[in-house]
This record gives C-alpha cells, sequence and structure tokens, in this order.
C-alpha cells in the first residue's frame, strides 16, 4: 500500500521496540529513566530515499478470529498504542491502524485499516546537524514523556510515551538505519555484524559471543540462487516427515557492506535495485522455492536429497 503511494521511495518496516531502546529505557530491565508507559506501536514503517530525510510512521497492528465489532475495539485500542510515540510537533504524528479478522471456519481473511493524517513524522534536521548513517549506532538518553505546546506563560502537564522532537531527528534516522540493519544480519546468522548495529541497551552484547565465517575466510553457509551469490545461515529440519533445509542469507555485495558498517551505500544499493530484486518462485538448480526481498534478503526451502517427496503419514495424533 505504501509502497504504491510513495513510488520513487523504498518503505521499510522497523520493529518499533528495538529501534526506541536506542533512546528509552522501556522497561524494568532498561538502564535509565524508564517511559512508565505500556503502549506502543509495534513497528515504524519507514519511508527513505537515500540522502533525503526519511518520513516515519508509528504502525499498530491487532488481530482476532472474531467479528467486525472486535476489530473496532482493536482499531479503537491500537490507537492508544500508535498515539504513544510523537515524531515532530505535537498531535501532528500520522499512523496506520490495522486489525485483521482471520475467521476459524475457512472464511475470507479481512483487514481493517484505519489512516491518521498529520504534518509530523518527517525528520528534515530543521535544527542541529544532519543524518550521517554510517556514524556507530548512539545510546542515547531521551527525557520519557511527550510534551503538549505551552500556553502562554503555563507549561501543560507531559503525556506519557515517547517524544522524539526535532533536535533528536538526525539521531533518530541514524538508530532506525541500524535498527533495520541489525535484524538483516541477524537473519543470515552474523553476530558480530548484528552487534556492530546495536546499542548495549538494544541488545548488542547478545551477539557479540556469536560469529558468522562469511565474515572470516570460511564462510558458514553460501548458495547460489538465479545466478546470484547469498551468504547466510541453514537449518534442517523435518516437515511432516521428510526432512526440509532452510536457508536464510542475504546478498554477498550486501552482507559485506554491513559488515564494515557502510549503511549509506547499503541503502543506495537496496534503492536503486528495489523494483527487479524481488522474486518469488522455484529455482531448479537449488530445487526448491526461493523468496528473494527488496532488501537483498533471501529465503529458500528445499527437501534434503534421497528422500520421498510424499509425506509420510504419524503414529501420533
Amino acid at each position: 500500500m505504501l509502497r504504491s503511494r510513495f513510488p520513487d521511495h523504498s518503505v521499510t518496516i522497523v520493529p518499533a521496540d528495538t529501534a526506541l531502546r536506542a533512546g528509552w529505557a522501556l522497561n524494568s530491565r532498561d538502564k535509565g529513566e524508564k517511559v512508565k508507559y505500556p503502549y506502543r506501536p509495534q513497528y515504524f514503517t519507514e519511508i527513505w530515499r537515500p540522502g533525503e530525510p526519511s518520513l516515519v510512521i508509528p504502525l499498530a497492528c491487532m488481530g482476532d478470529h472474531s467479528d467486525s465489532a472486535t476489530s473496532a475495539e482493536q482499531l479503537a485500542s491500537a490507537s492508544a498504542h500508535a498515539e504513544a510515540v510523537h515524531i515532530g510537533p505535537w498531535n501532528e504524528t500520522p499512523g496506520l491502524l490495522f486489525s485483521t479478522q482471520l475467521p476459524t471456519d475457512g472464511g475470507t481473511m479481512t483487514v481493517h485499516a484505519l489512516q491518521a493524517p498529520g504534518s509530523g513524522g518527517r525528520l528534515s534536521p530543521v535544527e542541529g546537524r544532519e543524518a550521517n548513517l554510517n556514524a556507530p549506532p548512539f545510546q542515547a538518553n531521551v527525557m520519557p514523556d511527550i510534551h503538549p505546546p505551552t500556553k502562554g506563560l503555563i507549561a501543560p502537564e507531559p503525556v506519557r510515551g515517547c517524544h522524539v522532537q526535532a533536535k533528536d531527528y538526525a539521531w533518530f534516522q541514524e538508530s532506525l538505519a541500524h535498527t533495520t540493519a541489525a535484524g538483516l544480519m541477524a537473519f543470515t546468522g552474523s553476530g558480530h555484524a548484528t552487534a556492530r548495529h546495536l546499542t548495549d541497551r538494544q541488545g548488542r552484547k547478545r551477539f557479540t559471543g556469536l560469529e558468522h565465517a562469511a565474515g572470516m575466510s570460511i564462510q558458514d553457509a553460501a548458495h547460489t540462487l538465479f545466478g546470484n551469490e547469498y551468504v547466510g545461515t541453514d537449518h534442517v529440519f523435518r516437515l511432516n516427515g521428510p526432512r526440509v533445509e532452510a536457508f536464510s542469507g542475504v546478498d554477498e555485495e550486501i552482507f559485506q557492506l554491513l559488515v564494515r558498517g557502510d549503511v549509506e551505500e547499503y541503502r543506495t544499493l537496496v534503492h536503486a535495485s528495489r523494483h527487479v530484486r524481488p522474486r518469488l518462485t522455484f529455482d531448479k538448480d537449488w530445487g526448491g522455492p526461493v523468496s528473494v526481498h527488496a532488501d537483498g534478503s533471501v529465503f529458500a526451502l528445499r527437501l534434503l536429497p534421497g528422500q520421498d517427496e510424499e509425506p509420510r503419514s504419524s503414529s501420533f495424533r
């Protein structure tokens, strides 16, 4: 939907909790002054082009197996989540709310959506510095609460939540880019490449004990898919009996860019290829279905050789 509305831009979905932890202590485990508000959007939608300020929209989504009345209640609840983050002026942050009905009787899935318009969300550097996406991730300590505008000599009471103000625009755009890069590197199984794009409060130390062989002289897993080289990690599991190999990874050129922290060049490359890279089809050489996304990530499945393709019946019920 957003890609059709912004055809000249790239659209990235960023997990909100991880991104916000670069600036706020969200719960009792986080060091720093706590936000003290349990509601937050599940995601941020970043609409961006290389070298330009991003448009960031909080996104709250819920689901049910019930009816439209339940979805209406969920949309009302979702608004509290989306409004917990203000980006820019008071009460001007756009938002997207979703409630998905998934019937248990095999009926049609229905997605209810609401859009809240607003002039905020644009990370334009009206004051302070411009964003440098190649700068190391920075752990800020932004004061909690959302600040309504002052009326005369009286400053209204702040509202609980997180407020990205103009002075923090550059830092927030950098944090969103690094959070996205960390998610992509985690998809490849690369611990140190993931850690270099996270702050301590975002969980950097959880990844420093893992290493990915593709960052050294020997790769952990590498495959050629549709003529392109991908590096990542693989897993083997049983799917109703037969053993299946799953490979998750990223384009090798993108991987090397993010291993050395070149987020700017990564985004330039991904943006330029956003219309030609996505693919979902069967790769005969690989031997199974392959899905390639616009961000350069890939997920591929295949049966391990030497097995019957027919699923075997299970003795357990």
